[in-house]
């Protein structure tokens, strides 16, 4: 069978999608540049990975809770998905709650736990304390989209990402320059963009095509609590973003101070688009590999890798042809009073950073196309090595030994790490079972 009309359709939205909704820290981070300046750019770098977080907690519900909704529904258990559906929804409110309750409580020690200092201190708490508290709403949010991904609607979940990053775009302005709120605006505009996108989501209940049914006596929260750690892989390279923010912000603090996590700041918001493409791609085809898993249609699967490993190579070399033959006008976008040092190692930065690219696609779908065929655990390592075992060693040897250019190339080693981890898992699964190959 030919899967590519089917691939198209559930990619394209998803990758559109995802590009929408990395838009809502790239939003920031323009107008935070362009408002604040310098300073406001190092304490939104320094807030970021708790921003990570919470998205990392969105996407183990959603991915772990849609894919085992996707192989219930191929296997006809649609009493069971749906009781998986409403339990999922609680854990995701639950975890919301428990990351306000963070926020409200222990966001000005958060941020100096994080790297910020004196002259940052204040801006990086009123960042994290407003995300924070919106923290329930991010959650149900991804929670919803992946379910109405999954549930046959694709280009709902897509309109409901476009909703919210296009919002975010305009009241970030509105917030920001006309109303004059600074920091506290630029936040506030993020949080209520996941609002409008779960108004936007919502609507799929009443779509006569929808299966999604929530009740909370029939919520089933230990299948849902196991259904998280198909999500488990999705969850660790979300959160290894954060870990990779939160390392190289502390050693660029020690070699280049503010002025060096501005920069890296420009870079890392960047590279949130690219990821968010190459993550748009996972899980835009997830849905398709979870039923071609539970139908055990194994020749659809060998398509659907093969598609989605190529496309994100053909992408990652797009990027990195963009930061190579445009960099100065990427790094004058954000940096507003055009401070030579910045652009200098935001410019030498990019050029190295960006290799990773060709490492980060590949190891992103195939982690994402382990937990999709309910094989957890392999996702799971990959996800650990690229984003935590391989990066921080690296880290801090290559930053000793090379400075700057070490902080840099550590990413593209992990990345590389990563993504051996992921071809001997595919390569030993395929000699017993020529599923993956």
């Amino acid at each position: 069978m030919n899967v590519l009309p089917k691939f198209c359709r559930y990619v394209s939205a998803n990758v559109l999608g995802m590009i929408a909704l990395s838009c809502y820290i790239l939003a920031d981070t323009f107008f935070i540049a362009n408002a604040i300046g310098a300073d406001g750019l190092t304490a939104l770098n320094i807030a970021i990975p708790m921003y990570n977080l919470i998205n990392a907690a969105g996407l183990m519900t959603g991915v772990g809770g849609g894919t085992r909704y996707a192989i219930l529904r191929a296997q006809g258990e649609n009493e069971a998905a749906n009781r998986l559906f409403s339990g999922m929804t609680l854990l995701a409110a639950g975890a919301g709650c428990a990351l306000l309750a963070l926020g409200a409580l222990a966001a000005r020690p958060l941020a100096a736990l994080l790297g910020a200092d004196a002259v940052t201190l204040s801006l990086c708490s009123v960042y994290l304390r407003t995300i924070l508290c919106f923290a329930p709403f991010f959650l149900l949010n991804s929670t919803l989209q992946a379910f109405v991904r999954n549930d046959g609607a694709p280009r709902l979940a897509m309109a409901g990402m476009l909703t919210s990053s296009l919002s975010n775009v305009v009241l970030d302005w509105v917030f920001m320059y006309p109303m004059g709120m600074g920091m506290f605006g630029a936040a506030i505009a993020t949080c209520i963009a996941p609002i409008l996108s779960l108004c936007v989501l919502s609507t799929h209940f009443a779509r006569p095509a929808s299966q999604l049914r929530f009740s909370v006596r029939g919520a089933a929260l230990r299948p849902a609590a196991r259904a998280l750690s198909l999500g488990a892989s999705s969850f660790v390279c979300e959160l290894s973003s954060g870990v990779v923010l939160l390392v190289f912000n502390l050693l660029i603090l020690h070699f280049t101070g503010n002025v060096g996590v501005a920069a890296y700041g420009i870079i890392a918001n960047l590279a949130l688009v690219g990821l968010a493409i190459f993550t748009g791609v996972a899980q835009g085809v997830q849905p398709l590999t979870s039923h071609a898993y539970g139908t055990g249609n194994t020749a659809e699967l060998r398509q659907l890798l093969r598609l989605a490993v190529g496309l994100v190579l053909v992408l990652a070399a797009v990027c990195y042809l963009a930061v190579n033959l445009w960099p100065d006008p990427l790094i004058a976008a954000f940096n507003r009073d055009a401070d030579p040092q910045l652009a200098d190692i935001a410019r030498t930065g990019m050029r190295i950073y960006f290799v990773g690219f060709f490492f980060a696609g590949p190891n992103l779908v195939l982690a994402a196309y382990f937990s999709a065929v309910d094989r957890p655990g392999q996702g799971f390592g990959v996800a650990m090595i690229r984003g935590l075992i391989a990066l921080i060693p690296l880290a801090l040897v290559l930053a000793a030994a090379l400075g700057m250019t070490g902080v840099w190339l550590a990413y593209v080693l992990a990345e590389l790490c990563g993504l051996g981890a992921a071809l001997f898992f595919l390569t030993r699964r395929a000699k017993a079972n020529r599923i993956y190959t």
